[in-house]
Protein backbone atom coordinates (compact mmCIF):
# COMPACT_ATOMS: atom_id res chain seq x y z
CA UNK A 1 0.00 0.00 0.00
CA UNK A 2 1.57 3.51 -0.66
CA UNK A 3 2.53 6.17 1.32
CA UNK A 4 -0.34 8.44 2.48
CA UNK A 5 1.84 11.27 0.61
CA UNK A 6 1.89 9.22 -2.64
CA UNK A 7 -1.69 9.28 -2.83
CA UNK A 8 -3.61 11.31 -5.85
CA UNK A 9 -6.11 12.43 -3.03
CA UNK A 10 -3.05 14.01 -1.39
CA UNK A 11 -1.43 16.25 -4.14
CA UNK A 12 -5.00 17.52 -5.34
CA UNK A 13 -6.07 21.04 -4.70
CA UNK A 14 -9.43 22.27 -3.01
CA UNK A 15 -12.37 23.44 -5.07
CA UNK A 16 -15.35 25.57 -4.57
CA UNK A 17 -18.86 25.20 -5.23
CA UNK A 18 -20.85 27.07 -7.57
CA UNK A 19 -24.35 27.84 -7.77
CA UNK A 20 -26.73 30.98 -9.22
CA UNK A 21 -29.26 32.13 -11.72
CA UNK A 22 -28.43 34.06 -15.08
CA UNK A 23 -29.64 37.13 -15.69
CA UNK A 24 -33.02 37.61 -17.10
CA UNK A 25 -33.18 37.21 -21.29
CA UNK A 26 -36.52 39.52 -22.01
CA UNK A 27 -36.98 40.09 -25.95
CA UNK A 28 -40.12 39.01 -28.44
CA UNK A 29 -41.63 37.94 -25.25
CA UNK A 30 -39.53 35.42 -24.64
CA UNK A 31 -38.86 36.46 -21.03
CA UNK A 32 -36.85 33.45 -19.15
CA UNK A 33 -33.60 33.02 -17.44
CA UNK A 34 -31.43 29.69 -16.07
CA UNK A 35 -30.24 28.21 -12.80
CA UNK A 36 -26.41 26.32 -12.70
CA UNK A 37 -25.03 24.69 -9.94
CA UNK A 38 -21.34 22.74 -9.81
CA UNK A 39 -18.23 22.80 -8.77
CA UNK A 40 -15.08 24.33 -10.42
CA UNK A 41 -11.96 23.09 -11.24
CA UNK A 42 -9.19 22.96 -8.75
CA UNK A 43 -7.10 25.93 -7.68
CA UNK A 44 -4.57 27.13 -9.93
CA UNK A 45 -1.40 29.54 -9.36
CA UNK A 46 -1.58 33.30 -11.08
CA UNK A 47 1.72 33.98 -11.68
CA UNK A 48 3.67 35.96 -9.71
CA UNK A 49 1.33 36.41 -7.25
CA UNK A 50 0.84 34.22 -3.77
CA UNK A 51 -2.87 33.62 -5.36
CA UNK A 52 -5.15 31.24 -7.18
CA UNK A 53 -8.21 31.07 -9.19
CA UNK A 54 -10.60 28.17 -10.73
CA UNK A 55 -11.43 27.41 -14.10
CA UNK A 56 -15.55 27.00 -14.40
CA UNK A 57 -17.47 24.58 -16.27
CA UNK A 58 -21.08 24.01 -15.83
CA UNK A 59 -24.25 23.80 -17.71
CA UNK A 60 -27.41 25.54 -17.34
CA UNK A 61 -30.80 24.07 -16.34
CA UNK A 62 -32.81 23.41 -19.23
CA UNK A 63 -35.32 26.35 -19.41
CA UNK A 64 -37.49 27.66 -22.62
CA UNK A 65 -36.33 24.54 -24.71
CA UNK A 66 -32.39 25.11 -24.28
CA UNK A 67 -29.39 25.56 -21.91
CA UNK A 68 -26.43 26.95 -22.21
CA UNK A 69 -22.76 26.53 -21.53
CA UNK A 70 -20.73 28.51 -18.90
CA UNK A 71 -17.16 28.62 -19.01
CA UNK A 72 -14.72 30.95 -17.21
CA UNK A 73 -12.22 31.73 -14.59
CA UNK A 74 -12.78 33.11 -11.09
CA UNK A 75 -11.04 36.26 -9.10
CA UNK A 76 -8.62 35.61 -7.20
CA UNK A 77 -9.20 35.01 -3.23
CA UNK A 78 -11.31 37.16 -1.33
CA UNK A 79 -10.73 36.59 2.00
CA UNK A 80 -13.47 36.23 4.30
CA UNK A 81 -11.77 35.44 7.84
CA UNK A 82 -10.79 32.71 9.88
CA UNK A 83 -8.70 31.68 6.99
CA UNK A 84 -11.37 31.11 4.14
CA UNK A 85 -12.04 33.20 1.24
CA UNK A 86 -14.43 32.71 -2.20
CA UNK A 87 -14.09 33.81 -5.68
CA UNK A 88 -16.10 36.20 -8.22
CA UNK A 89 -16.86 35.65 -11.19
CA UNK A 90 -19.16 37.59 -13.79
CA UNK A 91 -19.54 36.87 -17.20
CA UNK A 92 -21.63 35.56 -20.39
CA UNK A 93 -22.95 32.15 -20.92
CA UNK A 94 -22.36 30.88 -23.92
CA UNK A 95 -24.83 31.36 -27.14
CA UNK A 96 -27.79 29.04 -27.92
CA UNK A 97 -30.87 29.84 -28.90
CA UNK A 98 -29.38 33.12 -30.74
CA UNK A 99 -28.81 34.57 -27.15
CA UNK A 100 -26.85 34.52 -24.11
CA UNK A 101 -27.08 35.65 -20.57
CA UNK A 102 -25.12 37.72 -18.19
CA UNK A 103 -24.44 36.26 -15.00
CA UNK A 104 -22.25 37.08 -11.39
CA UNK A 105 -22.04 34.74 -8.41
CA UNK A 106 -19.82 34.74 -5.83
CA UNK A 107 -18.28 30.42 -5.19
CA UNK A 108 -19.40 29.05 -1.66
CA UNK A 109 -16.68 28.42 1.35
CA UNK A 110 -14.47 25.85 0.02
CA UNK A 111 -14.46 23.28 2.85
CA UNK A 112 -16.56 25.48 5.04
CA UNK A 113 -17.01 22.77 8.18
CA UNK A 114 -13.22 21.96 8.02
CA UNK A 115 -11.81 24.36 11.54
CA UNK A 116 -8.83 26.62 10.46
CA UNK A 117 -7.11 26.54 14.30
CA UNK A 118 -4.73 29.00 14.97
Amino acid sequence: MPDCHECPMHMQKHVHEITGSTRIFMECHNCHNHRFCGVSGEAKPIPGKQDHYHEVKIRTDFSDGHYHEIYGKTSGAIDVGCGKHVHFIKDFTQESDHHRHEFQVASLIDSPTDCMHK
